[in-house]
């Protein structure tokens, strides 16, 4: 499998499709999941003629399950790796949902010429955790009720997961596919428990608001209006005043992982802003 050793000694799993001398386009996965989050977007990039590259983050699919190192400024660290090593040119990062925070982080400290554009999906910045600067945000409790479910029965918690708001299954009339959800469990239990439980941390309580400030790239932020997991006000509505060069760009009734439940539209709107 093609892998980078990191400074700490971490390898850091990755899929690297298409002609070298493309534009890069960068997949960052959401939380607990891995690169094959994105399949329905590499496959159609690729298919459009870009270069398409995606990692395990630590901890997760096929990457080392690390003990430490699990937050946001060492996974923006293994991201600079991994593009110092792929020497990536004018690459396009996208990230969905703690991808969109890791995407945020490294964005505002890549070396000149490393980034065109950044796309942020149903992603986690400016910050999740209810705090006195961020009222709206969502209370400890929710998370801590995240740590709690996944040290009771973590196989049950990441069955609990798809299975109910983060695709949107438990909504009324909804079009539920058992390969999602069985896909997201598969690569849930791909990675390592600790990696999962201090992750909660690094998306939940991470202030991504100087790095959204920082960033002077063209920023696109999509989010769905049904969001239940990264809900919209607190998110997105938020991250689009931060931003220098932002186009916010939302979809009713749409899910958290809108990316895998209507590929089509995710996909083509992408491309219109790769293109632009």
């Amino acid at each position: 499998m093609p892998t980078i050793t990191t400074a700490d000694g971490t390898e850091i799993f990755y899929k690297d499709w298409g002609s070298k001398t493309a534009q890069p386009v960068v997949f960052h996965h959401g939380w607990p999941l891995s690169a094959d989050d994105w399949d329905a977007q590499m496959m159609f990039f690729l298919g459009q003629g870009y270069r398409v590259i995606a990692h395990d983050r630590r901890g997760h699919g096929r990457s080392t399950q690390t003990g430490d190192g699990n937050e946001m400024d060492t996974y923006a660290a293994d991201v600079a790796e991994l593009a110092d090593h792929l020497d990536l040119k004018d690459a396009i990062h996208v990230g969905h949902s703690t991808g969109g925070g890791e995407v945020a982080h490294y964005v505002a400290r890549a070396k000149p010429g490393r980034v065109a554009k950044a796309v942020l999906i149903g992603a986690v910045p400016p910050i999740m955790l209810q705090t006195p600067a961020n009222p709206g945000g969502l209370p400890m409790d929710v998370f801590d009720g995240f740590r709690s479910a996944l040290l009771a029965n973590r196989a049950q918690f990441f069955r609990d997961v798809p299975e109910g708001p983060f695709f949107g299954f438990n909504r009324p009339d909804a079009k539920v596919s058992q390969g999602l959800i069985d896909n997201w469990w598969r690569q849930g239990m791909m990675g390592g428990a600790k990696a999962h439980y201090d992750c909660i941390k690094a998306f939940s309580e991470t202030d991504f608001t100087d790095d959204l400030k920082a960033i002077d790239v063209p920023v696109l932020i999509m989010h769905g209006e049904d969001d239940q997991i990264v809900p919209i006000a607190d998110s997105a509505h938020l991250a689009i005043k931060l931003v220098k060069h932002g186009t916010l760009k939302t979809y009713a009734g749409f899910p958290h992982g809108m990316a895998s439940t209507h590929p089509e539209v995710i996909n083509a709107d992408l491309l219109s802003f790769f293109k632009a």
